[in-house]
């Protein structure tokens, strides 16, 4: 990322705004998550990219507040995020929750901005996000108990990841019994998923009860 743009979206830091979450109670899982929720667990792109011609388009989209501004927002979030530059991120995030186009999105930016706090360093942050994303809604998403059970897991809250990592067992247990895990989490990095195949060895050593 180029100086210019880290000074433009340093610009847009509003630092009034309460970007701040941690990981504080986690609800205990229910006993199935099979929503795909494929929607909401997704990269939100209105331009895909991330050079200077296509920083300008999501720049002037933001700026000029037209239809997109916040999905715009939302890449530039990201891509602050992959910058080092967290405070603006954080802050591009919160201003596209503040104005999302729908329920969905809302979603999809807790689940992104999980994410790209994870990649940061912030596992308690990124918990916080994911909980709200998925913890709060009526429906089971398919990705929540894996991706819980990987950052409770990395917390020291061992028995809350493993609890979660049941729900994903008793969901679809061909699946998670004994996992693929680099084919059902392609997305994931090689030690993410190392860190998930322990939670899992600690399931099959003692598998919690249900419920």
């Amino acid at each position: 990322m180029n100086h210019a743009f880290a000074r433009r979206l340093a610009a847009l830091v509003l630092a009034s705004l309460p970007f701040g979450l941690c990981a504080q109670d986690v609800p205990r899982p229910k006993e199935f998550y099979f929503e795909p929720d494929t929607d909401v667990a997704s990269p939100l792109v209105l331009y895909p990219g991330n050079d200077d011609a296509t920083i300008e388009r999501l720049l002037k989209v933001h700026r000029q507040g037209r239809r997109g501004a916040s999905l715009a927002a939302a890449q530039l979030a990201h891509l602050s995020y992959a910058a080092g530059r967290t405070d603006t991120g954080a802050a591009l995030y919160q201003e596209a929750k503040q104005n999302p186009d729908n329920a969905r999105q809302l979603d999809s930016l807790h689940w992104n901005h999980g994410w790209d706090l994870y990649r940061s360093g912030d596992v308690a942050g990124a918990v916080a996000q994911w909980r709200i994303a998925g913890a709060e809604r009526l429906k089971g998403p398919a990705w929540l108990p894996p991706t819980l059970a990987l950052g409770l897991w990395q917390l020291d809250r061992r028995d809350e990841a493993i609890r979660w990592y049941a729900a994903a067992v008793r969901t679809e247990p061909t699946l998670w019994t004994s996992p693929d895990l680099a084919r059902l989490l392609p997305d994931w990095t090689d030690e993410d998923r190392a860190v998930l195949a322990r939670v899992a060895e600690a399931w099959k050593v003692a598998p919690p009860p249900w419920p």
